[in-house]
């Protein structure tokens, strides 16, 4: 059964159904968005607000019943689209800035699970204890602090992180793998996230733990794109912990951890001889 949060987006702007007219996740930030919510044909507006008084949302009444509504908690609203609500003389609702990132983080990742087969299961059930063991030692117990798990595949670390104790939030791009991660449960939707890594800055802000569980393979073809995701989760994080198959692939993570002005102290887990055999504890500030 798929975990999900007790009030929906519907639910605070106490509305039947209500639909986001950024089509995926990943869309959030897109300024074009908020110039097609405008182009909505309207009779009712309500505007979202934040604890501090900021707008996250725009919701328009279009069409028999319809609500559709503009995500602004990752792109700022226009003096045009604020205009344009005042126009539609609607009302101004208040909600709790986390409440509803996390019913939109879970509005596009139940999408998924009902849009997307899942991938074939990809989980041995014997590394889930090598992986508890593994990050009970490297990262200790969680105590409520916020975890972010970096190229989240199907969730293990995810499952891992919350078993500790902490807040976790999940991304991955690959559809599949999380419509997985939310079948089996492993993955939170409101938690979890659909976009590219390696422009997470756009969507996550730093937190102070990070986890990239069994990065890779790495090679020179590939290298690029590896670099992009390390810094971008080195960036993100305070503290991190990133694993990998093979000591030549550590290396690489520790020149581009290096690069960011961090310190990074290799190991070798005996735990695992395939996918978390290296081991890169990533501390300091970055440069």
């Amino acid at each position: 059964m798929i975990p999900m949060t007790e009030v929906s987006i519907a639910d605070i702007f106490g509305v039947g159904k209500l639909d986001l007219i950024e089509p995926s996740f990943a869309d959030l930030p897109d300024t074009r968005f908020t110039t097609l919510l405008m182009e909505c044909d309207g009779d009712q507006g309500r505007l979202l607000i934040d604890q501090e008084s900021d707008p996250i949302a725009v919701a328009v009444h279009s069409g028999s019943a319809r609500w559709i509504a503009g995500c602004f908690h990752l792109r700022r609203p226009t003096a045009s689209l604020i205009a344009f609500f005042e126009d539609l003389g609607g009302d101004i609702y208040q909600e709790d800035r986390h409440a509803w990132e996390d019913g939109v983080r879970e509005y596009y990742s139940l999408r998924i699970a009902s849009e997307v087969t899942p991938a074939l299961e990809d989980l041995n059930p014997a590394r889930t204890t090598m992986v508890q063991e593994l990050l009970a030692e490297k990262l200790g117990p969680g105590d409520g602090q916020t975890c972010l798990d970096f190229c989240c595949g199907s969730g293990l670390g995810s499952v891992v992180l919350r078993g500790m104790g902490f807040h976790v939030l999940a991304c991955d791009i690959d559809l599949g793998l999380l419509s997985l991660g939310f079948s089996t449960g492993r993955l939170v939707p409101s938690k979890t996230m659909c976009i590219d890594a390696t422009l997470a800055r756009h969507y996550i802000c730093r937190v102070r733990t990070g986890l990239g569980l069994m990065f890779g393979e790495i090679n020179d073809f590939n290298a690029d794109t590896w670099e992009a995701l390390t810094r971008e989760l080195v960036m993100l994080t305070d503290r991190c912990l990133i694993t990998v198959g093979k000591e030549d692939e550590a290396d690489r993570i520790r020149a581009w951890a290096g690069a960011c002005g961090r310190t990074v102290e290799v190991s070798e887990n005996s735990r695992d001889p395939i996918y978390d055999r290296w081991v890169c504890t990533i501390t300091g500030e970055t440069g």
